[in-house]
């Protein structure tokens, strides 16, 4: 489903708040989904990234819906935030010039193929996420790493990697799936209560 505008405002301040929290207490924040608006309280799967200065600082999600989709979203901000290990956990000086982005993906499909060349053909790059998996490796790569990467044999290639296999890696057991999302964001400086808290010094 679409998420209008005002349940995007209130999934990206729940994130905002959760890092927030996390800043002053070392945990997520909790919430109540019975107490957020019936659509955020759906099984939903996401990915929660920050960047700092226009950089990556912190992306994490899951690929299957397990909690509902408010309390995801607090539970990967919080997560994007602290326990990202290719990053040190954000400081309270960071937090103001951080931009949230929330992707909330639909359930994966699997792409059936017989070569290389056949799932190459069945890409459709800017929407596809993909899940690859083989053999005890596993990655994924968002929609969005297509801006990075838009030519397909490249974003397999290089998913490879992430999943931990080399490039030119293949064997018939390969597995991939595809997902879409619905991604949106903003700093988190237009957040009033989450910036409340910065503005009150209870890190």
């Amino acid at each position: 489903m679409a998420y209008d505008q005002d349940l995007r405002a209130i999934l990206l301040e729940v994130a905002a708040d959760s890092i927030a929290h996390g800043l002053r207490h070392g945990r997520p924040l909790a919430v109540d989904p019975n107490a957020y608006p019936e659509p955020l309280r759906d099984l939903r799967a996401t990915f929660v990234t920050l960047e700092h200065c226009g950089q990556l600082r912190g992306c994490i999600g899951v690929l299957e819906a397990s909690r509902p989709l408010v309390e995801d979203v607090a539970q990967n901000a919080f997560a994007a935030a602290f326990e990202d290990p290719r990053f040190h956990p954000l400081g309270a000086d960071e937090y103001p010039e951080i931009e949230i982005k929330v992707s909330i993906l639909t359930p994966p499909e699997p792409l059936v193929f017989g070569s290389e060349e056949e799932l190459i053909a069945q890409l459709r790059p800017g929407i596809d996420g993909l899940i690859l998996s083989d053999r005890g490796h596993r990655g994924t790569f968002l929609p969005a790493v297509w801006e990075q990467l838009p030519e397909p044999y490249a974003f397999v290639e290089h998913l490879k990697r992430k999943a931990g296999l080399p490039f030119g890696y293949w064997s018939d057991s390969l597995k991939v799936s595809r997902y879409e999302t619905e991604s949106f964001g903003a700093p988190t400086s237009p957040h009033p209560r989450a910036l409340s808290l910065g503005e009150r010094g209870k890190w």
